[in-house]
């Protein structure tokens, strides 16, 4: 998760206590196809570590598998309870990545540069043979996954960000970015009332916005999925168990918004969007980091999940998810998404 940009040594404890600011990407070296960075795509060479509580890496955790690179592109899946050492690979058994061969993930940043300004952020792509970090460019890298590693795409992948709607998407996303995916953090984050209201109008507002757009059209631009779906469903589907109650961005919940809840609800039962979802992680990360805004670490029982799996009719409206692909194959063995994080 990108973090308010302040510096390894704040700690959680600083969240709410600290103007909130979205830090730019240090590292945003590119892997593309003809290895202009120096970082070519290259089959098995890169790793990407996640967490499935972060809203940011869960773009690239759709993306990829969307796109049929999981044999290309190792991935981790780091514990949703950071410290103040960084993310941490304590869910495997001996709290060390298999591949990566570390404990934090700030060891791969640290391989790549020392005394780096900035935190440790997910989504992050590490180079195998060097184990330092390439990329931490949240914005950029499910980007490239989709136009610089096709070479590497399963057959029937999903074109995410097709030329002729480039602009329209950019529009879109830049958006919803700026009101949403980063309005609920700046929301969730203020230290006071008016910067709090003011953010927290900016998330309706665009909401509010994209509902009829959304009311006449199965998907944000086009009639199959883009990046634009996908930035926008990972704020959505942690929009009643987090955003609402922790962030306090409770004009109202997703489920009462007919549109939105219905388009959400789509694309949770789109192969390669709620497969991996962890609400689980989701709720403990949230609740449990951000000590400066739930002191007592208290986790919620809610909401019910149980909706996610109800019937949208949203394909009354027509569209064609993969345009002219194909749904992803089934999850990767030792990638699925824990019982205890599904609806």
């Amino acid at each position: 998760m990108s973090g308010q940009g302040d510096g390894k040594g704040d700690g959680n404890s600083a969240y709410g206590h600290k103007s909130f600011r979205r830090s730019k990407s240090h590292f945003a070296d590119r892997i593309t196809a003809d290895g202009r960075d120096g970082w070519p795509v290259e089959a098995g060479r890169y790793r990407l570590v996640v967490s499935r509580a972060c809203p940011w890496a869960s773009r690239a955790v759709i993306s990829r598998r969307l796109l049929g690179l999981e044999e290309a592109l190792s991935m981790a899946v780091a514990d949703p309870i950071q410290d103040d050492r960084s993310w941490r690979f304590t869910l495997e058994p001996d709290a060390r990545d298999p591949v990566l061969g570390i404990r934090f993930l700030g060891e791969a940043y640290d391989r790549r540069e020392t005394g780096y300004p900035g935190g440790v952020s997910v989504p992050a792509v590490v180079d195998v043979p060097t184990g330092q970090l390439v990329t931490n460019d949240y914005q950029q890298i499910t980007l490239d996954l989709a136009t610089e590693w096709t070479a590497l795409h399963r057959e029937g992948a999903p074109d995410l960000y097709p030329k002729s709607r480039r602009d329209e998407i950019d529009e879109v996303m830049a958006g919803v970015y700026q009101d949403v995916n980063n309005g609920v953090y700046r929301a969730g984050f203020a230290t006071g009332q008016e910067e709090y209201e003011a953010a927290c109008s900016d998330v309706f507002r665009r909401l509010e916005l994209l509902t009829p757009r959304l009311a006449g059209q199965r998907y944000l631009v086009g009639d199959t999925i883009t990046e634009a779906d996908i930035r926008l469903f990972t704020t959505l589907v942690r929009f009643d168990a987090v955003y609402h109650g922790h962030f306090k961005c409770n004009r109202w919940k997703l489920t009462e918004n007919q549109v939105l809840w219905a388009y959400a609800r789509d694309l949770f039962q789109t192969p390669g969007f709620g497969d991996t979802v962890d609400f689980d992680h989701i709720k403990r990360h949230y609740y449990q980091v951000h000590t400066g805004i739930n002191p007592t670490g208290i986790v919620p029982r809610g909401p019910d999940l149980g909706g996610w799996l109800a019937q949208h009719h949203r394909e009354e409206l027509g569209g064609r998810p993969f345009g002219d692909g194909t749904p992803p194959g089934p999850v990767r063995p030792g990638e699925e998404v824990p019982v205890t994080g599904r609806p």
